[in-house]
């Protein structure tokens, strides 16, 4: 990353981001289950032994996939986030796995080269400002024929349920720059949108055998948790954040109705419209 943009993510994911994902940690896991069940299914499927999960937040896909290779191997999380990592760190000692975490930047950590036989991540590999520096890291890092799995969001017209609070409540916002339109290959939660542009970043970052597939994932999570969702999380929780009393109330209440077409009695479900990028190190 620029030193800019590298201060900027830090100062997020160690600032309101951070605090936000770990106080959500329970709704999001539950929402994502999914996800960390495809990527378990992964590494079973390669037989693989020490894994890497890059950008492993509180830790769920982690401790998964430590329960599933313990005692024979094991699974390294790496974040930037220090409220996450101390949250993963609790978890897996109150769960008795044995897990490393690494709070550093996947794009410039010096891991020990050819030191894993698989790398994964949920929604964690969106964020770098040079993607290629990245996955060129990340490649050293995997041993010679070792897998890459990781699940990215599509574009943000196929995932409705992940904008709608922020496209209710922009008429309604003191400072909409807030909700500013996400730039088409920008670091963050659609950046890697564009499949095209995701197989050439693999290819020129030295990946062999890269594919880019779609993949429509049921989520679900409880109704009871779906105001704490809006109000915590993205753009509207950032806005929420700095609104008066007044205008807060009033954002949140436009931001719950807006999800009123994904709830199902006591369930809130949707569909997650992601790709699965697979690749190999040569």
């Amino acid at each position: 990353m620029s030193n800019q943009n590298q201060d900027d993510q830090a100062a997020r994911w160690n600032g309101p981001s951070g605090r936000a994902w770990v106080e959500a940690q329970e709704p999001l896991d539950r929402m994502f289950q999914a996800f960390e069940k495809l990527l378990v299914d992964a590494v079973v499927a390669e037989g693989a032994r020490g894994v890497l999960d890059v950008g492993c937040g509180t830790g769920a896909t982690t401790l998964a996939v430590g329960r599933q290779l313990a005692p024979d191997g094991g699974c390294t999380g790496i974040d930037i986030s220090e409220p996450m990592l101390a949250l993963a760190r609790t978890r897996a000692a109150r769960a008795a796995v044995a897990a490393e975490f690494i709070r550093a930047d996947a794009q410039d950590y010096p891991f020990e080269p050819a030191s894993f036989d698989m790398i994964v991540s949920r929604f964690g590999v969106m964020f770098f400002d040079d993607p290629v520096r990245a996955f060129s890291n990340l490649r050293r890092a995997a041993r010679p024929g070792a897998a890459l799995r990781t699940a990215v969001w599509r574009r943000p017209e196929e995932n409705p349920f992940m904008t709608a609070a922020e496209r209710a409540v922009a008429p309604m916002l003191p400072d909409p720059s807030v909700l500013a339109p996400r730039r088409p290959g920008a670091p963050g939660q659609f950046g890697f949108a564009d499949s095209h542009r995701v197989h050439a970043l693999l290819a020129d970052s030295g990946w062999a055998e890269v594919a880019v597939s779609p993949i429509d994932v049921p989520c679900t999570f409880s109704e009871a948790d779906l105001t704490g969702y809006v109000t915590r999380l993205g753009p509207v929780g950032q806005a929420l954040s700095t609104a008066d009393d007044r205008t807060r109330a009033r954002i949140m209440e436009v931001a719950r109705a807006a999800f009123d077409p994904y709830v199902y009695g006591r369930e809130v479900r949707f569909t997650a419209a992601c790709w699965m990028i697979a690749a190999r190190a040569p």
